[in-house]
């Protein structure tokens, strides 16, 4: 159950990396199909997160990646860009257009008025003319506020986003040239529709968790239907966090496949949100697993497999962060739309209820 052109589109190994295929978009160059995440688990909050990520990247495209996510509130921006420029002096890519770099718009500049400078402020951390795809991070706006040391959430300043407002002036990043593509992250079929209904230019992509224990086959056909590529986050589970899915890696099913195929958990979870034909973003920092994560290319899951992962009992984040009784979303079910269940887990230092 390879994905569609996968043996068109597939260039083999070199020596050194990976080649990943790609796949079209409604705009901008084509999306490679695994990625590489930039968030760090303290979010920038430590000294040495800027240096951590700007040598995983280093490493990552001499081990063969080329699509890089990252994230206003990752604090990451400024770290990717260094590691990009440096790849370029070594030799090791010719030049910045050689990768495919996606960036999001925190929820606090997303109002009218705020977007074009949040874009800018994010070409200026990368020190690059454009992103590849810029993303409005969630359904949800905050109270502008200043806050020294970054993004943070505040759960009493959510708002409701005009989605309109907002959306228009991802149109004008678009055609201003300083995003190639855009689109969403989070947004489920109805937020989805509602933009739709009044978008110019359609989101070339929606960012949300994927993995085996939350398929998002509505929203899938939902997309495709309508030429949205989704890409999915998040493919191993939460590991712990709020924004996933925490019993993927522990699951018996997942771990009976992974040895019937002689490959690791990791690598079934990736394998199969592939196959689905999604693009996919990784996130490891140790070279081994980044080796691991994109050797995928070569085999595929059974008829077996897939029937089993179909049968698992889904359920997601919790997202409890992005709900407050003065908010938009009175429920992590209002967030969502209904249409996966949220899972049970804590909060992040991220979050102030303040």
């Amino acid at each position: 159950m390879a994905a569609a052109g996968d043996a068109g589109r597939r260039q083999g190994r070199t020596t050194a990396a990976i080649v990943v295929p790609a796949v079209p978009l409604s705009s901008g160059k084509p999306m490679p199909r695994v990625g590489f995440g930039t968030a760090t688990p303290t979010l920038g909050q430590t000294e040495g997160d800027a240096a951590a990520v700007t040598d995983a990247v280093l490493r990552a495209i001499g081990g063969g990646f080329r699509h890089f996510d990252t994230a206003a509130v990752y604090n990451a921006e400024a770290a990717l860009g260094d590691a990009v420029a440096k790849a370029v002096r070594a030799g090791t890519i010719a030049s910045r257009d050689e990768v495919y770099v996606t960036s999001k718009l925190w929820i606090a500049d997303a109002h009218p008025g705020r977007v074009l400078p949040a874009l800018e402020k994010t070409l200026q951390n990368l020190r690059m003319e454009y992103v590849d795809l810029y993303l409005i991070h969630f359904p949800v706006s905050q109270r502008p506020s200043e806050v020294e040391g970054g993004p943070v959430l505040v759960k009493k300043d959510l708002v409701a986003m005009d989605m309109k407002g907002v959306w228009e002036e991802m149109e004008e990043c678009h055609r201003l040239g300083l995003a190639r593509a855009i689109g969403v992250s989070n947004f489920a079929c109805k937020k989805l529709e509602h933009l739709l209904s009044f978008a110019k230019i359609p989101p070339a992509a929606n960012q949300v968790e994927v993995n085996p224990c939350c398929r998002q086959n509505k929203l899938r056909e939902f997309c495709r239907a309508r030429g949205i590529q989704l890409c999915g986050y998040a493919a191993l589970g939460g590991n712990g966090t709020p924004w996933a899915n925490n019993s993927v890696m522990k699951c018996p099913v997942l771990k009976q496949i992974a040895q019937d195929r002689g490959k690791t958990v990791a690598q079934v979870c990736i394998r199969w949100v592939y196959e689905q034909g999604d693009c996919v973003i990784t996130k490891s920092f140790s070279e081994s697993r980044m080796r691991e994560n994109l050797d995928i290319f070569d085999w595929e899951l059974t008829e077996d497999d897939h029937r089993k992962i179909s049968e698992l009992p889904e359920s997601r984040g919790n997202y409890d962060f992005l709900v407050h009784e003065s908010g938009p979303f009175k429920t992590v079910e209002d967030l969502w739309d209904g249409e996966i269940t949220a899972g049970q887990c804590k909060q992040t230092a991220l979050v102030s209820s303040d």
